[in-house]
């Protein structure tokens, strides 16, 4: 099973399970659960979700979903913007607790800059890991500026991983960003990991999954998962998805392979402002 390293030391699950949109469709719910329990069974242990998602609807189906289930996962929420006072990131953060129906979050990420000063959110994240309600704490959407405010502000140093949109089609981190979380031992987590479904898989993508016996969304995320530092997270809404997701992690892509997507997917040859979804 590949693993990531976060700062501290410790390994989580290089391959995730992303929610988003997750629990908000009752007609999809049985599957949704199967398919998160399966993903936990087949090693992808670090489960994603934030209060934004379903404004807590995601997180109420993971309570559920991930019932007997709870130690073996690591849990990943994260708080909104204009929740992330210091008082205000204590109170999002117990009602997500009570929503996943769990004592502790492994991770809790800022999900985007907002208007609130980081050294105000900092505050209250130390709080949390004080009281046992995370165990650690991190950002998502930073760009190279904003990471490099974060460890301008006291206590920035305590964040352990940025999870941003980066895909073969969203290849700008690699320009500075990239490097910057190299620089700082810290990994990155890459979400949207197949853009949704809508990377062009005619081409290179449909060459390689040729080559390798496997499907054009496989080929991409085994890109993703090419780095060592690389945390990726996908979204499967349906059992056999996850296995087609879980499976991804035995294909190795050679030289030829990353120089035909490169070719196909060009990396990005100036500086960009960091995209979301």
């Amino acid at each position: 099973m590949k693993t990531v390293q976060l700062p501290d030391g410790e390994k989580v699950p290089a391959l995730g399970i992303g929610t988003w949109m997750m629990g908000e469709r009752p007609a999809a719910r049985k599957d949704e659960t199967e398919s998160v329990r399966l993903g936990v069974e087949l090693g992808m242990k670090l489960v994603d979700t934030a209060e934004m998602y379903g404004e807590g609807a995601c997180e109420s189906f993971l309570g559920e979903a991930l019932a007997g289930l709870r130690d073996k996962v690591f849990l990943v929420s994260k708080v909104y913007p204009h929740n992330a006072s210091r008082a205000g990131v204590i109170a999002a953060c117990e009602r997500s607790l009570k929503r996943l129906n769990t004592d502790r979050l492994d991770l809790y990420l800022l999900h985007w800059r907002g208007g609130v000063p980081l050294a105000e959110t900092i505050i209250g994240f130390e709080h949390l890991k004080s009281q046992g309600k995370i165990r650690h704490w991190g950002v998502s959407n930073f760009d190279t500026d904003d990471m490099n405010e974060l460890y301008e502000t006291p206590g920035g140093e305590g964040c352990v991983t940025n999870q941003v949109l980066y895909n073969l089609t969203r290849r700008g981190p690699e320009w500075d960003l990239l490097p910057w979380l190299q620089q700082h031992e810290m990994p990155v987590m890459a979400y949207s990991p197949i853009e949704q479904g809508r990377i062009k898989t005619a081409g290179a993508l449909a060459g390689i999954a040729a080559k390798h016996g496997a499907k054009p969304f496989q080929v991409a995320l085994a890109w993703a998962l090419r780095d060592p530092g690389n945390i990726v997270i996908p979204k499967a809404s349906r059992p056999e998805h996850m296995r087609e997701n879980a499976a991804a992690r035995d294909i190795k892509l050679d030289a030829d392979d990353l120089a035909a997507l490169d070719a196909a997917f060009p990396p990005p040859s100036r500086r960009r402002s960091l995209e979301m979804l």
